[in-house]
């Protein structure tokens, strides 16, 4: 196959800041990895708009195809894992950072890296739930693996609640009975976020300054996407023995926080990798997406855009204008 066919290239500019644009390529372009897929659909992440926008440097080399999730069919196999007509996904596993990634009709891939796509969704609504979806499911699961994530207990925060983890996060939880509380900045997005879930919106202001290291207990846990100072105030405020999942950094990598609420409160602080997460947790994730995830919410949180509005898109996503989760035809 000689044809040519779009893709996303990171590269550098004259200046030797990255940004992302799109041109033409062939297989002959691709790596050099056993399985060759086919891809119909993508998805918009946080990290996929730095990476295109030049706004964080995700490529950690350059030219590299931008990307991190993809749904597609299996064209040829060199692996007996995997053979020409399986459906399959991949979230992470360095694409668009060390790996050239999804924003592409063909990517070759490693066997390791792919997974069967669901038989309870379409390539369209995995790509819906992307590594937004799985990344929330990893960090419930985290949450109610360490145990003190009861109903009769008290409220879950989600932070971000607007952006696709947060979507993602209110949706998963209210249909598991937790009585969720949302935090965002955009007042307007309220309706929404109770369409998916949340019992209660609170503006994010009340986390924006750095308070006391133990304040007033107010969640039994939370998902936070945040960082920085908000997540310093929502482990301050966190219960005896709960629990914050960390999956984000929107607000920055920094954390201006003490030990008190560790060693005082018994709160724990646990980290959500999905990058390099192992595949039985990625099977416990998407399996409970599949038990928990209505397709109506999936439906309301999700728009779908063609790859060429990829440039404006990665701007709007940086800024914190897209809601939910974007869904990008590649065929």
């Amino acid at each position: 196959m000689t044809e040519s066919f779009a893709a996303m290239i990171i590269d550098q500019d004259e200046a030797g800041r990255p940004n992302g644009r799109l041109r033409e390529i062939t297989l002959a372009d691709l790596p050099d990895h056993p399985v060759l897929v086919e891809i119909s659909h993508s998805s918009l992440n946080y990290k996929d708009g730095l990476a295109i926008s030049g706004k964080g440097r995700i490529a950690r080399r350059t030219p590299l195809i931008a990307g991190i999730d993809l749904a597609g069919v299996v064209v040829e196999s060199q692996s007996p894992e995997w053979k020409a007509g399986d459906k399959v996904i991949v979230n992470g596993w360095g694409l668009s950072e060390t790996e050239s990634g999804a924003f592409t009709r063909f990517q070759r891939l490693k066997p390791e890296w792919l997974t069967p796509l669901p038989s309870t969704f379409s390539a369209e609504q995995a790509m819906a739930i992307g590594t937004a979806g799985y990344t929330a499911a990893l960090a419930v699961l985290a949450l109610e693996d360490w145990g003190n994530l009861i109903k009769a207990r008290g409220d879950v925060l989600v932070t971000g609640a607007a952006g696709g983890v947060g979507s993602m996060a209110i949706s998963l939880l209210s249909a598991r009975g937790y009585r969720v509380v949302a935090s965002t900045g955009r007042a307007g997005e309220h309706d929404y976020l109770r369409s998916l879930g949340a019992a209660e919106c609170i503006d994010r202001s009340e986390f924006s300054a750095v308070s006391r290291p133990l304040q007033a207990e107010r969640w039994s846990g939370a998902v936070d996407s945040v960082g920085s100072t908000m997540l310093a105030n929502v482990l301050a405020q966190t219960s005896y023995g709960g629990a914050v999942a960390a999956c984000g950094l929107a607000g920055g990598s920094d954390l201006p926080a003490t030990v008190l609420p560790h060693i005082l409160r018994g709160v724990a602080l646990l980290g959500i990798d999905s990058v390099m997460a192992p595949p039985d947790k990625r099977q416990r994730a998407w399996d409970l997406l599949s038990g928990s995830l209505e397709a109506e919410k999936l439906a309301s949180m999700t728009c779908v855009a063609p790859m060429r509005d990829l440039p404006v898109l990665a701007e709007e996503i940086v800024a914190g204008r897209v809601r939910g989760r974007v869904v990008i035809e590649i065929a």
